[in-house]
């Protein structure tokens, strides 16, 4: 008997148990789970609905669109999507971001920090949409309205987090399990927002019904659909489904669609955006890893970054934080409780060459690909002290001693969450106490440019 990547379970054809199992739901990773195709597009009834769209909006639909043609796309980052990170893409070529997801009815009760999240970088994010969650017309229109005085350029609903705290509210993906209710709020937001709405998807909830509720929203007036290609059981764990994009592309051929998912290098994108028919790409996790993705799709190229070369890139971005949150103190605990987020993708990165990886990239996502060994021929021995520093997840940089550390205090250890503390070592029977700070990743890009300093490799300028 074994378990499947996921956890579920395949049992032998002549498994006495397969029977007892057949009242219970196939699990998420087993074919049978997903309907073929997605379903079967418009179901009886979908069709009496009425949605009235004005020849205005369609007119605005099609400017809209034609700015994104074939683009590569910052998604919407819970978290990561800050104003200081979104810039930093901005200047490695990224033509269109997105915001983090906010509430809309924050946003109407004037929640600052949900307001935050809305306004862009003035004179830097041409192409800036805000995205909303919400699950009225009233709220949906009101918050468009907030996204259009904050200069967005268009307004994008979520309709695909996954997190547990926007399905108990009733939003983000959850929605998909109601096409038809979905549909009738897009549309009434539509009719009434100044902004172009775009929507943003997954292939479905739990069931696969991507057809059904494209086909529905093409009727709406919603001026693009971006589809993430896994449902929302299947989080980031599977591999993005590109073949059911491209049928719903080809099913849907007035509606702008952008395809998401597991686009990582270059060469990721390309492919995608060429063989999926699709009208633009999107990329989220590929961009929090390499944020220099969009460069290097311009160029048709991989940019080979040095160590050195990160170092600088990581402390534009600090340099960054400071300018959109401040530097006292209050400025350096918000950057404290983001760049740490930042570096735990940053570390995942990895020279991914096409010649070498370009081929791999097609049988099973790089994203999702964990390299034990490098194909390039590299090793641990070949690499320099900072390269391996800079690979080194952060729950293990936190036990290095960090500048402004007071030696000789003791206090617990508060998790991931950057605190001071004691960490308790056992090894080989006995106890080492390190008493160090544990100290955020800003502290981490100081002592990077410290120790290259005393490895003479080169003399970072301090641009903060």
């Amino acid at each position: 008997m074994q378990l499947c990547h996921s956890g579920g379970l395949l049992l032998p054809p002549t498994s006495s148990l397969r029977p007892r199992l057949r009242h219970l739901r196939p699990s998420p990773c087993l074919p049978q789970a997903q309907e073929k195709g997605g379903g079967q597009g418009l179901q009886e009834g979908d069709l009496d609905l009425d949605f009235s769209v004005p020849s205005w909006v369609e007119e605005r639909n099609q400017a809209f669109a034609s700015s994104l043609k074939g683009k590569c796309i910052l998604a919407p980052l819970t978290k990561g999507g800050n104003r200081a990170f979104r810039q930093l893409t901005t200047e490695f070529g990224c033509p269109v971001t997105m915001s983090e997801m906010a509430y809309a009815r924050g946003l109407l009760k004037g929640d600052r920090v949900e307001q935050a999240r809305i306004i862009p970088a003035v004179g830097v994010e041409n192409c800036f949409g805000a995205q909303i969650a919400t699950k009225t017309i009233e709220e949906g229109v009101g918050a468009a309205k907030l996204a259009k005085e904050s200069g967005a350029t268009w307004c994008d609903l979520n309709v695909g987090c996954p997190i547990k705290d926007a399905s108990r509210r009733g939003m983000g993906a959850i929605m998909l399990r109601k096409p038809r209710s979905l549909a009738k709020m897009v549309n009434g937001i539509v009719k009434e927002s100044e902004l172009p709405v775009t929507v943003k998807i997954r292939i479905g909830a739990e069931k696969v019904n991507v057809h059904r509720v494209v086909a529905l929203l093409a009727r709406t007036g919603a001026a693009a659909v971006t589809i993430h290609g896994r449902t929302m059981e299947q989080m980031y764990r599977k591999p993005a489904d590109w073949s059911l994009i491209s049928d719903v592309v080809a099913a849907n051929p007035g509606l702008p669609i952008i395809g998401n998912g597991d686009i990582l290098t270059h060469y990721d994108a390309s492919r995608r955006l060429s063989e999926s028919g699709c009208h633009a790409v999107m990329t989220g996790r590929g961009a929090l890893i390499r944020p220099w993705l969009f460069k290097e799709l311009q160029e048709g190229r991989e940019l080979a970054l040095s160590a050195e070369d990160r170092v600088h890139i990581y402390r534009r971005l600090v340099a960054l934080m400071k300018e959109q949150f401040g530097n006292d103190e209050w400025g350096r605990k918000k950057a404290f409780y983001f760049f740490p987020w930042h570096f735990s993708f940053f570390h995942r990165y990895r020279p991914l060459p096409e010649e070498v990886y370009g081929e791999a990239s097609r049988n099973y996502p790089l994203m999702i690909t964990r390299h034990k060994k490098h194909d390039d021929g590299e090793t641990l021995e070949s690499l320099s002290l900072l390269e391996r520093l800079l690979r080194m997840p952060l729950s293990h940089l936190k036990s290095w001693q960090a500048q402004n550390c007071r030696y000789g205090r003791r206090r617990k250890l508060a998790g991931s969450q950057g605190m001071r503390g004691a960490v308790e070592t056992r090894r080989q029977g006995r106890t080492m106490v390190l008493k160090a700070r544990c100290c955020s990743s800003l502290s981490v890009v100081n002592m990077i440019l410290k120790i290259l300093k005393l490895l003479k490799r080169s003399v970072i300028t301090d641009r903060t």
